[in-house]
């Protein structure tokens, strides 16, 4: 059985979740990624880890970013992660904590002391729970995982430094390889920036851990996924205008 199952019965959430699917769907059509996909996916994973960065309190212009000239470390390290991902995909949910670890020893660099990165600052019993509902998992569907594995690592904050690149990352990572998004696509990231005090508000409610507050995160998350890819149409027009 599913232990998550019963959250897509709370309200609202199904439907929220079906029209993100939706969205998805349309968007992976968009006739950009016929010849242009690999250009679309590098665009969106750029500015996911822009917009990552920025919900981390590192915020700067897309295009300084684009041209190298910020060395902000939290933003150098979202950029690593986000490079890293392609890497991880199948070792995500065979070793969760391993790659983890990884993630953040990826962020982290430069931010935090060289004797903190890839080490569990808090949350270790916790963070076990997690894994071992992210390894093997093929039955959650990929989008409830993702919102799941996403929130309890903002609430756990369990590595020091920018925890939530990490978060928000491992996310991106379950849509991945769970088939939901499997080139990378969707920046569900900036969708959680264009909506950031929702996000801010909707990942404390699911703190709470009130049945009012996973359901305010769940319905964010479904949002965030639908900015998200309403951004590949954005992207995949620029392309083809420049083609």
């Amino acid at each position: 059985m599913d232990p998550l199952a019963p959250l897509l019965d709370l309200a609202d959430v199904a439907p929220a979740f079906a029209s993100a699917r939706e969205s998805v769907d349309a968007a992976h059509r968009h006739r950009a990624l016929r010849r242009h996909g690999g250009q679309v996916a590098a665009e969106a994973s750029l500015r996911a880890a822009v917009a990552s960065a920025a919900l981390e309190g590192s915020a700067y212009d897309l295009e300084e970013v684009r041209g190298g000239t910020v060395t902000d470390p939290v933003v150098q390290g979202a950029l690593r992660v986000a490079e890293s991902l392609g890497g991880l995909v199948d070792l995500w949910p065979r070793a969760p904590r391993q790659v983890l670890a990884k993630l953040h020893v990826l962020a982290a660099r430069g931010v935090v002391h060289d004797h903190d990165l890839g080490r569990l600052a808090s949350g270790a019993e916790r963070i076990d729970a997690l894994a071992g509902l992210v390894a093997g998992n093929e039955t959650t569907p990929p989008m409830l995982l993702a919102a799941i594995v996403h929130a309890e690592l903002l609430t756990l904050r369990p590595f020091a430094g920018p925890a939530g690149v990490v978060a928000r990352a491992a996310a991106r990572l379950t849509l991945i390889g769970r088939g939901f998004d499997p080139r990378g696509l969707v920046a569900v990231e900036r969708g959680h920036l264009t909506r950031e005090p929702e996000y801010v508000g909707s990942a404390g409610a699911y703190a709470t851990g009130t049945q009012d507050g996973v359901r305010s995160w769940l319905r964010h998350y479904a949002a965030a996924i639908t900015a998200g890819a309403e951004e590949i149409t954005v992207i995949g027009d620029g392309v083809l205008a420049e083609a």
